[in-house]
């Protein structure tokens, strides 16, 4: 069993990257806590593994003290000298022991932490990968999809995880062998092992999808400045050039707009406004709402971040949107208060 393990060992070194010493570690208590186990746990002991003459020994250990009281767990100074003279008062002296079916026990032993042992490792490893590229996305394949959760599990590198129906994209159907793009926004170190919490429905989804399609956001000529998403619906993106001669609109939208296409195809089809950022509020917020045309902002007195619109009577369902989606990703996506009236009927009012 001897050369097995060690064998193993080294195995495990070269092809899983797990720590030789920290396996030794492992397996020694594991050993330890069988062989008190098997002994009625009363005597105090050691478990050596030598990875040199790939052997396993077992140490009864004693306290050196001047009187034996319990013969159990102490031996005399003098006994302690007969087998060598530098032993003093307070030493550990050990007995190598032989006990019955050890070679058994040890093997059982070891192979239950070995395979533990690459679990923890495994999940080790994970956590550290997968922690550089949190805020990242990742390309997954659809290998499992749960009929009664909607639940998918993704194969991602040599790793298996799974995307939950709430961090999909509404109304999406994934299909056992889709390719897709996932954004990780969390790592959870959990009792049970890591936890990687993987999204097709967080807004940083989308600002990497375009700094994948779009050189100058990657090369920092144009920079995402915030992002306000109703997945599976809509998206509204603010960007800002820090070159006067690139167009950061333009640049994302791309030739033809196959850019802006590319995402959208990504993401289900999901309508995506592009909106020329400003630290010029009111001009924020007349892009934000595009698609519709404002004639005016006004800073309302109630509050720092409330403002009120003016748009033309054929511009107001188009301001407000959908379900009043497009007035509410415009506020969302400038943090202000928006109040949006038609020019009829604030004239009226006057």
């Amino acid at each position: 069993m001897n050369k097995e393990l060690f064998e193993a060992l080294d195995a495990l070194e070269k092809d899983k990257g797990i720590s030789k010493d920290y396996m030794i570690e492992r397996i020694e208590a594991a050993l330890l806590s069988a062989y008190r186990k098997e002994s009625a746990g009363c005597e105090n002991a050691r478990v050596k593994l030598d990875p040199v003459k790939q052997d396993v020994k077992i140490y009864k250990q004693l306290n050196v003290v001047d009187e034996v009281i319990d013969d159990r767990t102490e031996i005399s100074l003098a006994d302690a000298m007969m087998k060598s003279k530098r032993y003093k008062i307070g030493d550990i002296y050990e007995i190598e022991l032989k006990p019955k079916n050890f070679g058994r026990i040890a093997a059982q032993a070891a192979k239950q932490v070995i395979i533990q042992g690459i679990r923890e490792a495994e999940r080790g490893n994970m956590i550290r990968e997968y922690e550089e590229k949190k805020e990242e996305i990742v390309s997954a394949v659809v290998v499992r999809v749960d009929p009664t959760t909607g639940n998918a599990t993704l194969e991602i590198g040599k790793n298996e995880m799974v995307l939950f129906r709430n961090e999909q994209i509404p109304g999406e159907t994934l299909s056992v062998g889709d390719r897709i793009k996932v954004f990780i926004t969390e790592i959870k170190k959990e009792t049970r092992g890591p936890s990687i919490v993987l999204s097709r429905a967080h807004p940083g989804l989308v600002g990497r999808l375009f700094e994948l399609e779009v050189p100058e956001i990657r090369d920092g000529i144009v920079e995402i400045k915030r992002i306000a998403r109703e997945a599976g619906s809509r998206t509204k993106i603010a960007v800002l050039s820090n070159d006067e001669h690139v167009d950061a609109v333009g640049s994302c939208i791309g030739p033809k707009g196959i850019r802006k296409n590319n995402v959208t195809a990504e993401l289900c089809g999901e309508k995506i406004d592009i909106i020329q950022y400003s630290e010029n509020v009111e001009e924020f917020i007349s892009a934000a709402l595009a698609p519709a045309t404002v004639e005016s902002v006004a800073k309302l007195p109630e509050s720092d971040r409330a403002y009120r619109v003016i748009v033309a009577d054929d511009q107001l369902s188009l301001a407000i949107g959908k379900e009043g989606q497009n007035a509410r990703l415009a506020a969302k996506l400038t943090g202000c208060k928006i109040d949006i009236k038609s020019s009829r009927s604030t004239s009226e009012q006057e």
